[in-house]
């Protein structure tokens, strides 16, 4: 008497029932994006509340832009969303596998199991499971990483796309790796309407869109120092109304006077220092710019913040707020600066010892410019994680069954009720080629039944082909995944199902009727009246 006083106010759903409410969940989050796998895979036509569509397969695109309002499918969003920032890819392949997982498990907490117990096989088959890779795994040649890369924007973009992107993506990986190393915030994406999405380029070094102030200054230089100055070189505005009084008329000119001198004083400055290119945040006055120009400072101005950060970082430069408090100690060192016409589009491009790279992408609309920009981010994530840990599996649904067989004949030696966990955790595995067969168009079943007896005559690194739904080898075709992201995905993904077999109650608050603010006052007026 006293519970049901307490959670008057809640709606509650326990035991089984709450699982089961759970497992529907899941799978009907993995029903949404399960079509968009693979090579084959069909794409999702998004629309917001404003009306703006994107068309995209990319899994964790379409789980980000739904509103999702079940927590079961909060969480296992989350762990794609988790997949994509650790490993660029195998997004959806952790929702598939995740809802498979829960699907199987429920099956046996309706045999009888507990889901504790069940919990304990799933973290044993993990366990071995990611032991068991090394197995598969082989160490990769430039060749097969720009392959692996390819395959992971496979079904993203048209074929000749998906090369291009591919090759760029591992060309920027290279100019950015340092030391083992690769840090992708050090390429820069500038995104331009026109052209086709092969006209899309990459360009070592930083690239701007700007053009210097004067149209006199020597575009192309280097080496030398370089001053970021984060504010402008221009006459300052009051912050607040002031009127000036004006008894003779030589006291304006010389206010004119004060300010040309504090401004050539700036100048005067950037010259005692050494500073021959400059970056400003804000503008450059008149008299400022025909200064610098005396002076032969190249400048340019209107640089945004985000952009001066990017040369602060690659020439060791420090943001300066005034350039008459500028030191020696606050310049960068570059070593080329020039101005080229991409696209028809004049760019200031500066390579210093640490500018990294810019891709300029290109495209008919906005809409495909932005899934160039996705797919370019996914391609480099992949290349960075490659030539720091060039090692590869084999892909095409290849890894999975050589898992579940691995597993299966694990299972037996494992005594007690664990034993079925582990054996269900194997299947969910295969959930990833039945997928593919099914968006390719093939029966899934028939296509597994025959990838596992290839396997056993032939081994391990045999996947599908699904241009004709053949079980061939994986390594001689290039189709080849990083190791890294299979194993976040079959970690992110048990460790979600794990989370929801281990709630048992689920406790949703019960929300007061709203009244609309617009509707409530039409209410308080017709009261009044």
């Amino acid at each position: 008497m006293a519970e049901e006083t307490i959670l008057e106010s809640t709606e509650r759903t326990s035991g089984s029932e709450a699982l089961r409410k759970n497992v529907q969940a899941a799978i009907a989050l993995a029903g949404a994006v399960r079509s968009t796998l693979g090579p084959k895979g069909l794409d999702k036509l998004l629309v917001d509340d404003q009306g703006q569509t994107l068309v995209t397969n990319d899994g964790v695109t379409v789980l980000e832009s739904a509103k999702v309002e079940h927590p079961v499918a909060k969480m296992i969003i989350n762990a794609s969303s988790t997949q994509d920032r650790v490993a660029r890819d195998g997004t959806t392949s952790t929702v598939v596998i995740c809802a498979e997982m829960l699907r199987n498990a429920w099956q046996l907490v309706r045999q009888g199991v507990h889901p504790a117990t069940i919990a304990r096989g799933f973290a044993q088959a993990e366990k071995f499971a990611l032991e068991s890779l090394k197995e598969l795994s082989i160490d990769a040649d430039r060749s097969q990483i720009q392959s692996a890369i390819e395959t992971s924007l496979t079904g993203k973009l048209d074929k000749a796309m998906e090369k291009h992107l591919a090759k760029l993506s591992l060309d920027a990986g290279e100019i950015i790796l340092t030391d083992g190393r690769a840090d992708p915030t050090r390429v820069k994406i500038i995104k331009q309407n026109g052209g086709s999405m092969l006209d899309t380029e990459l360009i070592t070094g930083l690239a701007l869109a700007k053009s210097r102030i004067h149209s006199e200054m020597k575009e192309r230089g280097g080496p030398g120092s370089i001053l970021i100055l984060d504010g402008g070189i221009e006459r300052k505005q009051p912050q607040f109304e002031a009127k000036l009084n004006i008894t003779s008329t030589g006291m304006l000119d010389a206010f004119r006077k004060s300010e040309s001198k504090s401004i050539l004083s700036q100048i005067d400055n950037l010259v005692e220092i050494g500073c021959e290119l400059l970056a400003c945040k804000e503008g450059i006055d008149d008299e400022a710019r025909q200064a610098l120009l005396d002076n032969g400072i190249l400048t340019y101005r209107r640089v945004e913040k985000k952009d001066l950060d990017l040369l602060s970082r690659a020439c060791g430069a420090n943001l300066v707020p005034d350039a008459s408090r500028a030191t020696k100690q606050d310049l960068g060192a570059f070593i080329k600066t020039r101005e080229e016409l991409r696209g028809g589009i004049n760019h200031w491009i500066l390579d210093a010892e640490d500018t990294g790279a810019t891709l300029i992408a290109r495209g008919s609309t906005d809409g495909v410019l932005e899934e160039v920009d996705r797919c370019f981010a996914d391609g480099l994530g992949v290349a960075c994680q490659l030539l720091e840990e060039p090692t590869l599996l084999p892909g095409a649904g290849a890894t999975q069954v050589a898992l579940a067989r691995r597993l299966r004949r694990h299972a037996e030696s494992v005594p007690g009720r664990e034993q079925m966990a582990i054996e269900a955790w194997a299947d969910a595995l295969e959930s990833i080629p039945r997928a593919l067969a099914a968006n390719a168009g093939y029966d899934g079943i028939d296509s597994l039944l025959k990838l596992t007896a290839a396997h056993n005559d032939q081994g391990d690194f045999i996947g599908l082909d699904l241009d004709d739904g053949e079980a061939k080898d994986t390594i001689s075709r290039g189709i080849l995944e990083p190791l890294k992201i299979t194993k976040q995905a079959i970690s992110g993904a048990t460790e979600a199902a794990i989370s929801i077999l281990r709630i048992d109650d689920v406790l949703w608050a019960q929300m007061d009727a709203q009244i609309p603010a617009e509707v409530e006052e039409r209410l308080q007026g017709f009261g009044a009246e």
